[in-house]
């Protein structure tokens, strides 16, 4: 059976091989070939991939991230669908499913939402309900950088606090919407800001993510 993870790895290797090389990214200074080489590094060079998260592994990250960059671009997207090897953690299908759902949604809309023809894609309930479970759990994670009191809605009013404090900014959307916007892609996601005008400019520029 097929996990949400499986299905958004397939979608974003097809997405970034008709980008192209050379596609645009919402990721900042990346082209896909780049955003592909970072998928490759982070499930296939563990030695490496610490650098996401320690300042002290980052010049090693570059580095590796540089040479995966300039391999063929055709053999980057066959090992992010081939997907990683039998050894790595991520071959393990709860693992994967918990580490990379969201990523490959979140890189997935990445390569769509760049494109200037792109139109808005439509989540099935079980997947929008999983995206919104983990995006609980993550919530305070995603949002400790939040210079503003902010709580997530769903537009059936299930609610989350990604971080407290005052004035307090209401975000509501789609799963999906939610999802993107508190991986730092707030200029992307659609959804609605409700609060004091002053908090949620300082919102929507803030450094959002893990």
């Amino acid at each position: 059976m097929s996990t949400h993870a499986k299905r958004e790895r397939l979608l974003l290797a097809d997405l970034l091989e008709a980008a192209g090389p050379e596609g645009p990214t919402l990721c900042h200074g990346w082209r896909a070939r780049e955003l592909a080489a970072h998928v490759v590094v982070r499930e296939r060079r563990p030695d490496a991939a610490g650098g996401l998260l320690l300042n002290v592994l980052k010049d090693r990250l570059d580095k590796v991230m540089a040479e995966y960059a300039a391999k063929p671009y055709e053999e980057l997207i066959q090992l992010i669908r081939t997907g990683p090897p039998k050894m790595s953690l991520y071959s393990l299908k709860q693992i994967d499913e918990a580490a990379n759902a969201v990523e490959f949604y979140v890189h997935a809309e990445d390569v769509r939402r760049a494109q200037p023809d792109w139109s808005p894609r439509t989540l099935d309930p079980v997947f929008s309900d999983a995206l919104w479970s983990r995006l609980e759990k993550l919530a305070r994670l995603t949002g400790r950088r939040s210079p503003v009191g902010l709580v997530l809605r769903r537009p059936d009013g299930q609610t989350a606090v990604a971080h407290k404090g005052t004035p307090v900014v209401t975000v509501t959307g789609e799963p999906g919407e939610l999802t993107l916007f508190c991986f730092g892609r707030q200029d992307a996601a659609a959804v609605e800001l409700d609060g004091p005008k002053e908090a949620v400019a300082r919102l929507t520029t803030a450094k959002l993510g893990i």
